[in-house]
């Protein structure tokens, strides 16, 4: 995609104003990417919406990751149009881009020894020379709190185990502070309890007016904390709806392969999704 002119490029202006609920914040058209010779995506349409929890579910392979990518700028497409506010992605500044929206990876690496603290403060990085950031302390501190990690703050990074580098990296993309937040499987490395307080952080941010994408393996999160679940399969989008609307027998089935039973969470109501499994004798003693 080639660079619009600078006269006609949006304005990076200093602090984004907050959208109204239910303004489209993020949209794909069209979108089709590669990978060398392979066609990842085909002709995804999506878009999120301030005030909504998006999560993007799927088989292994599906594309989840993949349209993240696309929707973050992170790796180019081959066709169509990524808007961000309205404006191809591509239009804006790498600063601006950063006060809109917010990326959290699969990968939580940095290249240096940095301490959590550290780490959390490089999400600040965007609103430095701008109002904002007077705010900096509060916010920092703030995420801390919310990710339940301030313990860590003076620990370095790369000590920490796969589920504390997560909630630190989340917390980074918290203090970022931005209108559209870009998660890539945050619950992945975290124990039930983590799982459950993170998803409720997603959905506290959208509850508050943000817009969030999500990709999630676990179907019951996703049905539990979204508005809407975007099923993926093959590169494309095969469901877009209600979680009570898409997660069904027949498609879930269908998109992974394997026969699933929806049942009902029996406090809230939720979809549950179970594998189907042959009944198992527990009446013979165990062996041993």
């Amino acid at each position: 995609m080639r660079l619009l002119p600078r006269s006609l490029r949006p304005s990076a202006s200093t602090v984004p104003a907050r959208s109204a609920p239910g303004t489209t914040t993020m949209r794909t058209t069209g979108v089709r990417l590669h990978r060398g010779e392979r066609e990842i995506l085909h002709g995804v349409d999506f878009e999120v919406r301030t005030g909504e929890v998006v999560a993007l579910v799927g088989p292994n392979g599906a594309g989840k990751s993949t349209l993240l990518a696309a929707l973050s700028g992170d790796h180019p497409i081959s066709a169509g149009l990524v808007e961000i506010d309205g404006w191809p992605l591509d239009s804006w500044s790498t600063v601006a881009l950063a006060r809109r929206r917010a990326v959290l990876p699969q990968q939580h690496t940095v290249g240096f020894p940095f301490t959590a603290r550290q780490v959390v403060q490089m999400g600040r990085a965007a609103w430095a020379r701008t109002p904002r950031q007077d705010d900096d302390e509060r916010i920092v501190a703030d995420a801390f709190a919310t990710c339940d990690v301030t313990q860590l703050a003076d620990r370095p990074f790369p000590a920490l185990s796969g589920g504390e580098r997560a909630r630190v990296a989340l917390a980074r993309v918290l203090a970022q502070d931005t209108e559209t937040l870009l998660l890539d499987e945050p619950t992945a490395a975290l124990d039930l309890g983590h799982q459950e307080a993170v998803m409720q952080v997603v959905r506290a941010r959208a509850d508050a007016g943000h817009a969030v994408v999500v990709v999630l393996h676990d179907l019951g999160l996703a049905a539990a904390f979204a508005d809407r679940i975007c099923v993926l399969d093959q590169g494309s989008i095969v469901a877009d709806g209600r979680p009570g609307d898409v997660l069904t027998e027949e498609l879930l089935g269908r998109v992974y392969r394997y026969p699933v039973t929806i049942g009902r969470h029996p406090e809230t109501g939720t979809p549950l999704v179970l594998p189907r499994r042959p009944a198992r004798d527990t009446s013979a003693p165990a062996q041993g």
